[in-house]
């Protein structure tokens, strides 16, 4: 079968392994769209090509880079015409313009499509963008869901045809490797992702500030927090155990989550967000590193019993988990083992990959 994927994630190299292993998969000849650069709450990430092996990586200029309901690839018809898929897989939000013109396109050219959404909360969105979203539903004959909540959000609108709930990324193990811990005290705590106030950063330096053991916070990311984290660190007299660092290429991550000893994730839930996967948390597992998650959105289900899950906002919980993880070896090697293990069963590329695959043809069947 012929499929094409059209995604602006896949500028990140480490996703691009997903589409190595599902053009390894029986019978699917694969075409990936992707823009020559994305450009994140501001920050410009040039396309990264790493994992391009088995397929076509096809570079379409997009108009509108970083503003996520509006971007579009203006040339996709073309594209389409001449690659004449069987299968047009959406790798974005329904009320996304994006999304809406793929699905048309796909449609005026014979081909089945669905899409890709993460989004749990149940959100009715202005006009165009709720119009939009109900032509993609009528368009388009299948769905993929990131978690349960979202497949849940989908029928709730309306969305009538079948819905498969498969993460959109996974991780390569071979990549994100198990290393050893590095050395301790001081205890490494990390946080990889986005400085912002609703991932719980400042609930995090409240928990780990008083702990009596020798530790080290790492925040490795962009975002406007920075400056209050940096104030609160201060505050609260841990200045010199608190670094900020910016985001690093993806390459990078694996070294960068194998300096840690754990990993913290204190997402907060907001009225218009909410934790949709946490992927920096089978990132780490799969490194074999214990995570520490909040109970925000999907991370409980992520983590599974390979982590500690505390309440969200809990500053006394937290600090108890990080406490806990410090002083426990054999409880850190535990988690470690725990989290390795549920990332080879569930989270691989190659695993997501052959569900994908496997939605294909049920989609075809149709």
């Amino acid at each position: 079968m012929r499929v094409v994927v059209v995604s602006k994630a896949l500028v990140v190299g480490t996703y691009q392994r997903k589409m190595e292993e599902l053009a390894r998969c029986p019978g699917v000849e694969l075409a990936c769209i992707v823009p020559p650069c994305w450009h994140d709450h501001g920050r410009p990430i040039p396309l990264e090509r790493v994992h391009t092996r088995g397929y076509e990586l096809i570079v379409e200029p997009i108009r509108f880079s970083g503003r996520f309901h509006l971007f579009h690839f203006p040339g996709l018809r073309r594209r389409l015409q001449a690659l004449r898929p069987e299968v047009v897989h959406i790798d974005e939000e329904p009320y996304n313009l994006a999304t809406f013109l793929a699905a048309r396109d796909a449609r005026d050219v014979g081909a089945r499509s669905l899409f890709f959404t993460w989004q749990n909360l149940h959100r009715r969105y202005p006009p165009p963008f709720r119009w939009m979203e109900q032509a993609v539903f009528r368009w388009c004959q299948w769905a993929i869901a990131g978690n349960k909540e979202a497949a849940e959000v989908l029928r709730r609108k309306g969305f009538r045809h079948p819905i498969s709930v498969i993460p959109q990324f996974g991780v390569d193990p071979d990549v994100f490797a198990e290393t050893p811990p590095p050395a301790a005290p001081p205890y490494v705590v990390g946080y990889v992702g986005r400085l912002v106030e609703e991932k719980g950063l400042l609930v995090l330096l409240d928990a780990v500030a008083p702990i009596e053991e020798e530790w080290r916070l790492e925040i490795v990311g962009g975002g406007p927090l920075a400056p209050l984290i940096e104030r609160r660190a201060t505050a609260l007299g841990v200045g010199d155990r608190v670094r900020l660092r910016p985001a690093v290429p993806s390459v990078e991550v694996p070294r960068l989550l194998a300096s840690f000893h754990l990993l913290v994730l204190p997402s907060l839930t907001r009225p218009n967000w909410k934790e949709q996967f946490g992927r920096v948390l089978i990132e780490a597992m799969s490194v074999g590193r214990p995570v520490i998650g909040s109970d925000c959105g999907e991370i409980p289900s992520v983590v599974g019993d390979a982590g500690l899950v505390v309440p969200e906002g809990d500053r006394e919980a937290l600090r108890e988990a990080l406490r806990r993880l410090m002083r426990d070896a054999e409880l850190r090697d535990a988690l470690a083992k725990r989290g390795r293990a549920r990332v080879l069963t569930h989270f691989t590329h190659a695993r997501i990959a052959q569900e994908t695959a496997r939605t294909y043809q049920r989609l075809l069947a149709l």
